[in-house]
């Protein structure tokens, strides 16, 4: 049986929510994943073409209906209308309010957390601070997830407290922790309720794909919608 990883959140009822395993099969379209996953949501889900950015798709708009945009982000207020973004290493950073009428997904790896994909977010979906719900997916871990100085510095000098999310690792290379970054951009936004972290895609190779550890193509899904 395919394993699917379910939120531990506080989120309403109404919100639904889980991230496939390698166990469901490579989600990227055409692969054997999709087919499987659609008989588990209430309709196609929004499926976007993601380049690391910080581009948020409202897919409640009338614009919206192109197949699969360029975004690496979507919101909706829509009951029966998943959004979902893939993943292999990046973070699914899943939204929610409180009152159950508001749901996103970020796609956030280390160039959407630098480049502010947590922020375009939350300021797409409009919502008090201290309505909002946030649950850290599936990543790579902080000791797996090494990186040039280059990618420090640009973190540091857009957010100089942002170098405690860095570990020496050798010479001019440092351990990122996602996790890290991710929980203080929200912190700074006022979000205090912060659920999930903990994973590693790269050490555990039997249950996520890891482009870090594989170099893979195959991706798997974090899909959140309302009923």
């Amino acid at each position: 049986m395919a394993e699917l990883i379910v939120p531990d959140w506080p989120a309403p009822s109404r919100v639904r929510a889980f991230i496939t395993t390698r166990s469901l099969g490579d989600m990227r379209k055409g692969g054997e994943g999709r087919a499987r996953l659609r008989s588990m949501v209430p309709a196609e889900p929004r499926w976007l073409t993601q380049v690391h950015g910080i581009e948020v798709l409202d897919a409640d708009a009338a614009c919206a209906a192109a197949p699969e945009p360029q975004a690496d982000a979507a919101i909706t207020r829509r009951g029966g209308t998943p959004c979902a973004v893939l993943v292999a290493d990046c973070m699914p950073v899943l939204f929610a309010n409180r009152s159950g009428d508001a749901i996103g997904v970020a796609h956030a790896g280390r160039r959407g957390l630098a480049a502010g994909v947590i922020e375009a977010t939350l300021e797409a979906m409009a919502l008090p601070a201290s309505e909002v719900l946030v649950w850290l997916g599936p990543a790579i871990g902080a000791r797996a997830y090494e990186v040039g100085a280059e990618v420090r510095d640009d973190f540091v000098a857009r957010d100089p407290p942002a170098q405690a999310a860095f570990l020496s690792s050798r010479p001019g290379h440092w351990w990122l922790d996602l996790y890290a970054i991710a929980r203080r951009r929200l912190d700074a936004r006022g979000i205090t309720q912060i659920s999930g972290g903990g994973f590693c895609t790269h050490r555990e190779a039997a249950r996520f794909f890891s482009w870090r550890r594989e170099r893979t193509a195959a991706r798997m899904a974090a899909v959140i919608w309302l009923t």
